[in-house]
């Protein structure tokens, strides 16, 4: 069964902020080429949600899947929906990040 995929606002405000950086070290296009990939990776939890791991103990239905080992996803699984909480570039401290997610 397919789910919507969507964004929060703290994970759009994350891909403004990972947009910026990668433009500002490597380039416009770099940076488009790059946020439009970990995008595309979002929208592909619509069929398979499950992967990644379980952060249950951060906030309930909590989970967080890596990208090109340099961000973490972290999004939450309903029946029906996909929601993208965070969007977290290279070495953020993940606790701390997500303590916010459960409030």
């Amino acid at each position: 069964m397919k789910r919507s995929v969507v964004y929060s606002r703290r994970a759009e405000a994350d891909f403004v902020s990972i947009f910026r950086y990668i433009a500002m070290k490597s380039g416009y296009e770099r940076a488009q080429a790059y946020t439009a990939r970990i995008r595309t990776f979002c929208l592909s939890l619509d069929t398979f949600p499950e992967r990644g791991e379980s952060w249950q103990q951060v906030a309930s239905g909590l989970r967080v899947a890596g990208f090109e080992r340099r961000v973490s996803i972290a999004f939450r699984v309903t029946k029906d929906q996909v929601t993208i909480v965070r969007v977290l570039y290279g070495g953020r401290d993940l606790n701390r990040a997500l303590e916010q997610v459960s409030k």
